[in-house]
């Protein structure tokens, strides 16, 4: 079989396009990057829906910390410190229980789709909490020079929140919000031991690389092509969002922009 013909047999069969069946032996190195880059297509369509619900959710979460309204301020504290302070596996397993537990009241939550519920909805709430501290950190660093310019101009409420105070947020805080992105998409991989998905072998990239590494009894060629492509994922992601910077810099003089920079989150 070329590669040519493996391209086209598997290259969307993680979303039930292409063949059925997985290779059961002499497995190339086409297979291996065609069906892990399939899988890619979970792990993308997971951080893509967790990272812009989560951003609207952390924007919430930071206007609330801020707030003056101390149950409101309470809720967003208690939120952010819960799902910062769990570790992320154990939220899976948490979430997966609860949607699962639903299933008397709602029949579409079946062991299958619980891990696939659960998993986003943890995504979405976990990078919610990290952002939402960037967030409230970058409110804290707005110049007061710049709210006393809104005040001026007789801007309040939503039109001064709108035109000054989350505009000035977000250049301030995309830096770092720029990294819980990229460990977002990284942290995607962990839906894999959710449970999702177990049907038809149709899984995300670790489930792919996983299969290879047990079928061949070697994980130095599937697990490094995974490595790939998430470094690739990455370098997408540092370029989309090095635009949307600049974009949020572009008043400001070239030696005043903030540079987005890469640091990896090596624990959390």
């Amino acid at each position: 079989m070329s590669c040519a013909q493996t391209f086209a047999d598997y290259a969307l069969r993680a979303i039930g396009i292409g063949e059925r069946l997985l290779p059961r032996g002499d497995f190339t190195l086409c297979q291996q990057f065609t069906l892990i880059g399939s899988g890619m297509i979970w792990n993308i369509y997971f951080g893509v829906l967790a990272l812009l619900i989560g951003f609207v959710l952390a924007t919430a979460v930071a206007v609330g910390k801020a707030s003056h309204n101390r149950a409101i301020r309470k809720a967003s504290e208690w939120f952010i410190f819960v799902f910062r302070g769990s570790p992320l596996f154990i939220q899976f397993f948490f979430a997966y229980f609860l949607f699962l537990s639903l299933k008397g009241v709602w029949p579409m939550f079946s062991p299958l789709t619980s891990a696939a519920y659960g998993a986003l909805t943890v995504l979405i709430l976990n990078t919610a909490a990290y952002s939402g501290e960037i967030f409230y950190g970058a409110l804290l660093s707005i110049p007061k020079g710049d709210t006393e310019a809104a005040d001026a101009y007789g801007m309040s409420g939503w039109s001064r929140f709108r035109r000054v105070i989350w505009p000035t947020m977000l250049r301030l805080g995309w830096p770092a919000y720029t990294n819980e992105a990229i460990f977002l998409f990284h942290a995607t991989t962990l839906v894999y031991f959710s449970g999702f998905p177990a049907t038809q072998q149709r899984g995300d990239a670790l489930y792919y690389a996983n299969y290879f590494a047990d079928k061949t009894f070697n994980p130095f060629i599937p697990y490094p092509i995974l490595a790939g492509y998430f470094i690739l994922l990455t370098l997408v992601v540092i370029g989309l969002f090095g635009l949307i910077n600049a974009r949020l810099n572009r008043h400001l003089p070239q030696d005043r922009r903030a540079k987005i920079k890469l640091r990896p989150n090596l624990i959390r």
